[in-house]
């Protein structure tokens, strides 16, 4: 019996993407698996980067900054995605350090965004994030308003938006969300759908999941400080 490993269970997650695309008659690798590696540290995230995952993704940029320079001298290949609130006063840090951007939901982060992209020459995807349970507490735009915004971060701003991402009411059953989340996308004409958890992945590749964002499946519990 294989070791209960992060690589191990990297192994596991993917092996059930595969199948859950497969039942859901989608293409193999239709789906990216972005391993979230917040709260764990380089000697937790080498050993599943040594076991061939190349997609990452972060909370906070402070932190990524922290741990991710000396991986990337080790594994140039790697992909780093933010998937965390966003302010505008770490835009700069934000567009040098990430490759994808799946958090933007207000004019002040797309137009920050856009000015530091101009700057340092890169042109990075993002996703606009949808707050589909309209919860006050939670970031996102509201389902409403998200067509206009789309509008906005495209054809006033030029950020290359790609997609959309969400993360439904914890109480909630996710479906809904997601099937809302797909429909929005699909009238904006875009492809991207940044949705599905530990928890819930399998039904997110059912709506459409382009992206689904693994945590705790693969790296265990979390300590939070």
């Amino acid at each position: 019996m294989m070791a209960d490993t992060a690589a191990a269970r990297l192994h596991t997650v993917k092996q059930d993407i595969r199948k859950v695309e497969a039942g859901h008659g989608r293409p193999a690798e239709a789906v990216s698996l972005i391993a979230v590696s917040k709260t764990f540290d380089a000697d937790h995230i080498r050993p599943v980067i040594e076991a061939g995952q190349r997609v990452f993704g972060e909370n906070r940029v402070q932190e990524a900054m922290g741990k991710w320079p000396a991986l990337r001298r080790d594994f140039p290949d790697l992909e780093l995605h933010l998937i965390g609130p966003l302010q505008s006063n770490k835009a700069k840090e934000a567009v040098a350090t990430f490759d994808v951007i799946h958090t933007v939901d207000r004019e002040k982060i797309a137009r920050a965004l856009k000015t530091e992209m101009d700057k340092q020459g890169r042109d990075l995807p993002c996703f606009i994030q949808v707050n589909t349970g309209e919860e006050p507490q939670k970031a996102g735009i509201a389902p409403k308003e998200t067509d206009a915004f789309v509008r906005f971060c495209k054809d006033e701003v030029g950020l290359n938006i790609v997609g959309l991402m969400c993360i439904p009411p914890i109480e909630d059953s996710p479906g809904p969300h997601f099937a809302l989340l797909e429909k929005i996308a699909n009238h904006n004409g875009l492809t991207g759908l940044s949705m599905g958890m530990s928890a819930d992945y399998p039904v997110a590749i059912g709506f459409g999941a382009t992206h689904v964002r693994v945590g705790s499946a693969i790296f265990g519990a979390r300590d939070y400080p």
